[in-house]
C-alpha cells in the first residue's frame, strides 16, 4: 500500500517576496534564506523522503527553473520533474500533477506541499502525515493540514471546522465548514476568538482519483483544457501539449477553485511547529535569535546603534553594515542591490510595484 504513496512538491513560484535576495532567475525556493546551508527545496525534499520513497517524489516547477532543480536534487528521476511552461497558480499545477500520477498509478495517494515551509518537529510531522495518509487511503476525502492559530495573523488563510474546537492537542480529523482566504484584521480576530478556526498550512492529501473528480466538477475551465492527457503526458507530445494548455489556462488556486467549494474537505490538526516563511516579515517572526533590542541580524560585520525591531541581512560577509536610529525596518544587502524599507507589508509591496518599471528590469 505504501508504494502507492506519492509527494508532489510545488516549486514553481517566481515570487519576489524575498527581493533583493530572490530574483526572477533564482526565486526563494532555491535559496538558503535561513542560513541552514540548504535551500527551501532541498529541505522539503529531504523532509518527505524520510517516509515517501524517493522514486515517488515529484517536483513541479517552471521550465526555466529545471536546471536549478536538477542541480539541487541530483538524484531526482528525470520523469519526476514536471515542467510548467507558465505560472498559473496551484490549481493548474495540481491538475497537471494529478493526471501525471494517474497515468503512472491509478491507485496513487498524493501529498501536495509548497517548497518553503519551516517544520520544527520533523518526527512529529512524519507521524502526523502517517495518520493523514492512512485516513485518506480509507476515505474518499480531501484532507488539509491545519495549524492552531497563535494570534489573528492576516497573512494566512483560515479554515472553520465543525464538530469540535481548534486546539493545540486535537489529534483527529474534522469536517471542514468554511475556507476563508486571508481575512482582514477584524475578521481574523473574530475567527481566533471563536475557537473554530485553524490556519491553512497549504499541505494537502488525497487519492489522485478523488481530487480528479473534484477538480473536474469544480474547475472544468481548467480540466477541460487537459482533454487528451492520457495520450499526451509522458510522451514527446507533452511539451507542445502543455504549451497549448497553459497558454489558455486561467490562474486559480486549488483553495479557491476546489477546497472552498467541495463537500469532501476535511482537516487534520498539525502540532509539529509550522511556519510559512513566505516573506522577510515571516523570516523576522521566526528568527531564532534576536539581540536585546529585538533586532534579527544575519550578516558578517555590523555596527548597530540605537536600533530596535529591525531585520538586517547581508549576503556579503566582508562588508560592514552600519545602522543607526531605525525602528521596525529591514536592511537587506546583496551584491547589486540594497533595500532599506519599513518591515510592514504595504511598504515592501510599494517597492516591488516600482520595480516593475522598465528601468529596473535588470534588478528583478
Amino acid at each position: 500500500m505504501k508504494n502507492n504513496r506519492y509527494c508532489v512538491i510545488m516549486a514553481g513560484g517566481s515570487g519576489n517576496r524575498f527581493w533583493p535576495v530572490s530574483r526572477e532567475s533564482r526565486p526563494k525556493q532555491f535559496l538558503d534564506i535561513a542560513g541552514s546551508g540548504k535551500s527551501f527545496l532541498q529541505i522539503t525534499y529531504e523532509r518527505f523522503s524520510k517516509f515517501i520513497p524517493k522514486e515517488n517524489i515529484l517536483v513541479v516547477t517552471l521550465s526555466r527553473y529545471s536546471h536549478l532543480v536538477t542541480e539541487q536534487i541530483p538524484d531526482l528521476p528525470k520523469n519526476n520533474l514536471l515542467l510548467e511552461p507558465y505560472s498559473r497558480n496551484t490549481g493548474p499545477c495540481l491538475v497537471y500533477a494529478t493526471y501525471r500520477l494517474l497515468k503512472r498509478n491509478p491507485d496513487a495517494v498524493m501529498l501536495a506541499t509548497p517548497a518553503d515551509h519551516l517544520i520544527l518537529d520533523e518526527d512529529l510531522f512524519e507521524k502526523t502525515l502517517g495518520h493523514v495518509l492512512d485516513h485518506v487511503e480509507a476515505h474518499n476525502v480531501l484532507m488539509t493540514l491545519g495549524i492552531t492559530p497563535t494570534k489573528p495573523d492576516i497573512s494566512y488563510g483560515y479554515i472553520q471546522i465543525s464538530g469540535g474546537k481548534a486546539s493545540a492537542t486535537a489529534d483527529k480529523p474534522f469536517k471542514v465548514k468554511t475556507f476563508t482566504e486571508k481575512p482582514d484584521q477584524a475578521l481574523a480576530e473574530v475567527f481566533c476568538k471563536s475557537g473554530e478556526f485553524y490556519w491553512n498550512s497549504g499541505i494537502f492529501a488525497w487519492k489522485a482519483s478523488v481530487i480528479r473528480e473534484e477538480m473536474e466538477k469544480h474547475i472544468p475551465e481548467i480540466t477541460s483544457l487537459f482533454k487528451g492527457w492520457e495520450e499526451a503526458l509522458e510522451t514527446p507530445e507533452e511539451i507542445p501539449f502543455l504549451e497549448k494548455v497553459y497558454g489558455d489556462c486561467p490562474k486559480i488556486s486549488i483553495d479557491y477553485g476546489v477546497m472552498e467549494k467541495t463537500d469532501r474537505a476535511w482537516l487534520y490538526p498539525g502540532h509539529f511547529g509550522w511556519t510559512d516563511i513566505g516573506s522577510w516579515r515571516g523570516l523576522f517572526k521566526i528568527f531564532p535569535e534576536k539581540d536585546r533590542n529585538g533586532n534579527a541580524v544575519n550578516a558578517g560585520w555590523t555596527l548597530l546603534r540605537d536600533n530596535k525591531d529591525n531585520l538586517i541581512y547581508s549576503r556579503d560577509r566582508n562588508k560592514l553594515i552600519a545602522v543607526k536610529g531605525l525602528r521596525g525596518y529591514m536592511v537587506i544587502n546583496t551584491e547589486d542591490a540594497l533595500l532599506v524599507c519599513p518591515r510592514d507589508q504595504r511598504s515592501f509591496k510599494d517597492i516591488l510595484a516600482d520595480l516593475g518599471m522598465p528601468e529596473y528590469e535588470k534588478f528583478r
